[in-house]
């Protein structure tokens, strides 16, 4: 119950957040304020049919789509960096034409891999944990995910994905030196990685300091800054805040959480983090008193998706961490990102309810 009360809790925020931050945005853009609001009713309308549809199905059935899904995971990957068919926005190639509309598909990728891993890891748990032919074709698959995610481009998916399977691998029993020896070797391609691009140095430097360069590379975080500190602990109430009036770039998406310090203070700040903190500790708890490995696997992987978008999004706005790009779960504008959180909360259900009372 307290998994569901925290997601709905923070899907109301975020929808209430999303129409106070965009409606001046998309009146100026689309010539309509509620055009952002109601397409965001739209996803949520969604995301509760598949939420509920997939708190009914037996979590087991996932053990037999694992392939599949990941499968048809790869392929849309794939299918994006065909002309014609990704849809470029921001520098990047992250989304893939569908008709009408167009769909985030590493959302999906990162759900289909906690299932996949959860299959593949379960059942050869005892082959992982020792450098063998099963280790090397999790680990090859993983890499060749976050080679297409990378193309795209798209670092900070890409590392979330990387950092979710070493977890995992670390629960199916795979030995410490083994776990160190794997992060000796991610850690320098992760770092040549980031020096590789121009604008992941310039993200790096503008984390050190934003000041050297106010109005280019640190002008995001400093009007971030700028929303925390307004705030203050009760903030300037609901639709009073100024930094979504065109000095803060995408308030309803990345930076919602700053409009939300503005807006509802230090207040609506803890109040997030707690329904988050609530979500993951239940989803925590969910897979510790699960028998079956698989569950166990699976709700932690899936708690993982949410945690990790939470903390790299919350640390990235306050500047604790360089920006990322990535959503914040249930909160943030866009319809992958809620369905596939959505459908991930409708897992966890059903594997709570089939668990030891």
């Amino acid at each position: 119950m307290l998994l569901l009360v925290a997601t709905l809790a923070l899907i109301t925020f975020g929808t209430v957040m999303i129409y106070s931050s965009s409606s001046l945005l998309a009146l100026e853009k689309f010539k309509d304020g509620e055009f952002f609001i109601k397409k965001q009713i739209f996803f949520v309308t969604i995301g509760m049919v598949i939420m509920v549809l997939f708190s009914k199905i037996h979590y087991t059935v996932w053990r037999k789509l694992a392939y599949p899904i990941l499968f048809v995971s790869v392929a849309m990957l794939c299918l994006i960096l065909v002309p014609g068919f990704g849809v470029r926005a921001g520098g990047a190639t992250r989304w893939l034409r569908m008709g009408i509309a167009s769909f985030q598909v590493s959302e999906l990728v990162k759900v289909g891999m906690v299932i996949f891993l959860s299959d593949f890891l379960s059942k050869r748990c005892n082959h992982v944990s020792e450098i063998k032919l099963p280790f090397f074709v999790a680990l090859g698959i993983t890499g060749l995910v976050a080679f297409l995610i990378l193309r795209q481009p798209d670092y900070g998916t890409a590392m979330l994905v990387s950092g979710i399977t070493l977890i995992m691998f670390f629960l199916a029993g795979i030995k410490m030196r083994h776990l160190m020896v794997m992060g000796a070797l991610f850690i320098p391609l992760a770092v040549l990685l980031l020096f590789m691009k121009g604008y992941r140095i310039e993200r790096l430097t503008s984390y050190l300091d934003p000041w050297k360069d106010p109005l280019n590379t640190g002008f995001q975080i400093i009007q971030s800054f700028i929303s925390f500190g307004s705030g203050g602990a009760t903030g300037v109430g609901l639709g009073g805040g100024m930094q979504k009036l065109f000095y803060l770039p995408e308030p309803h998406t990345d930076f919602i959480l700053a409009i939300i310090a503005e807006e509802s203070g230090l207040i609506g700040v803890v109040m997030v983090i707690s329904f988050y903190a609530i979500l993951i500790y239940r989803g925590l708890a969910i897979s510790y008193r699960m028998d079956d490995f698989f569950a166990n696997l699976l709700a932690v992987g899936l708690t993982l998706i949410v945690a990790f978008g939470a903390v790299i999004n919350i640390f990235g706005v306050m500047g604790l961490i360089p920006l990322k790009g990535i959503a914040l779960p249930f909160l943030s504008y866009g319809g992958s990102s809620l369905l596939m959180s959505m459908a991930a909360v409708g897992i966890l259900l059903n594997i709570s309810s089939h668990g030891p009372k």
